[in-house]
């Protein structure tokens, strides 16, 4: 079962099931009041121009619309995960099928995603980012310096192991902007991977590994017109290669993104706010332990754009939060011993936040 994604006006669910007329998987709809099923999109409609069988799906994803489909297909391995591999766009009312990045190596893209109105595709390839209209076939690239030590839009090693950072560009909600991460490995001492199984002789792996009092790759963020152009870097005070960016977001409005940069010891995590076209930048919200803290994953900006929900542990126990991105006013909203495990939901019109707690 799965990948499931829910359809953009909650009338169903699509998921993957193989398929009986081709070597494949149908994308299926089925409705959770009544159980009914219907085949969406056939495997028999994902067969390439010139190939006699369809790709398999890995993943895909519906644009905001629901008239088009990414595919992704063909993955490779990276780090941990598959990462890369080709990008297909189904258009459902016409049934074109086009490959995404047509210069692009096989198997090379990653993390694409639709822009917000589903007419372009924001994509990672041989460490750049690009967009491709979707129309047009016209592709631009927002990055040109990606190397094998300088990665934009992805990340490194070790981002990707503790903070589990692998896709690392965000569309603004309105669509004109594209906020990414750049890691630059340059002087990470490499580590050697010997590998005695796969081959008659051993083959040896290089890649970037720091350790403990080592050097570290250097982090930034930076803000790029989707339309190409120069990219605005946040002005962030302090050693980039000291300092960690676990989290970063459109901050409930196209004008600002919401980042968490933690210090090398990790006891020190700030909530900060940048600003498109400036690069300026602030802190809303500061957390400091004795020991160490984690990145928080379940930030969600309310409705209003003013304040967010924030996992704190600076009472002891682990609870929810509301903070204002003033920075001014944090308030407890889930007093109590116990430790909060994860936010499921935020009913703002009835006033409810729904959350999964324990007392150990």
């Amino acid at each position: 079962f799965g990948p499931a994604r829910w359809l953009s006006d909650g009338s169903g669910y699509t998921t993957l099931e193989f398929s009986d007329a081709a070597r494949g998987r149908d994308i299926v709809r089925y409705d959770p009041e009544t159980g009914a099923r219907e085949v969406l999109v056939p495997a028999t409609r994902l067969i390439p121009e010139g190939e006699t069988a369809p790709f398999w799906i890995s993943d895909y994803e519906w644009s905001e619309d629901g008239s088009m489909l990414l595919i992704f297909t063909n993955t490779r391995r990276v780090w941990r995960e598959n990462t890369r591999g080709d990008y297909w766009v189904l258009e459902l009312a016409t049934g074109k099928l086009q490959k995404l990045g047509r210069d692009a190596k096989p198997a090379s893209l990653m993390f694409a995603k639709f822009s917000p109105d589903g007419t372009r595709v924001a994509y990672v390839t041989e460490n750049n980012v690009y967009v491709e209209d979707l129309a047009s076939g016209n592709i631009t690239h927002l990055t040109d310096d990606g190397s094998e030590t300088l990665i934009n839009g992805t990340s490194d090693w070790v981002n990707e192991e503790e903070f589990f950072l692998r896709d690392c560009f965000r569309w603004s909600p309105d669509g004109k902007w594209i906020a990414y991460w750049q890691f630059d490995t340059e002087g990470v001492h490499r580590f050697q991977l010997i590998n005695n199984i796969d081959s008659l002789y051993p083959t040896l792996t290089s890649f970037p590994y720091p350790k403990a009092g080592t050097k570290n790759s250097a982090v930034r963020l930076g803000i790029v017109s989707a339309g190409g152009g120069a990219t605005t870097w946040l002005k962030i005070e302090g050693d980039p290669r000291e300092h960690y960016i676990p989290r970063m977001e459109w901050a409930a409005n196209s004008n600002e993104i919401v980042f968490q940069y933690m210090n090398r010891l990790q006891n020190t995590n700030r909530v900060m706010l940048g600003t498109v076209g400036t690069g300026e930048v602030r802190t809303v919200l500061t957390e400091t332990d004795a020991a160490w803290l984690d990145a928080v994953d379940d930030l969600r900006w309310l409705s209003d754009g003013e304040s967010f929900t924030w996992i704190s542990e600076r009472d002891g126990w682990r609870h929810v939060y509301v903070a204002p991105r003033t920075g001014q006013g944090i308030r407890l909203v889930t007093p109590g011993e116990y430790d909060v495990v994860s936010v499921e939901a935020v009913d703002e019109e009835g006033g409810w936040l729904y959350f999964i707690a324990s007392p150990d």
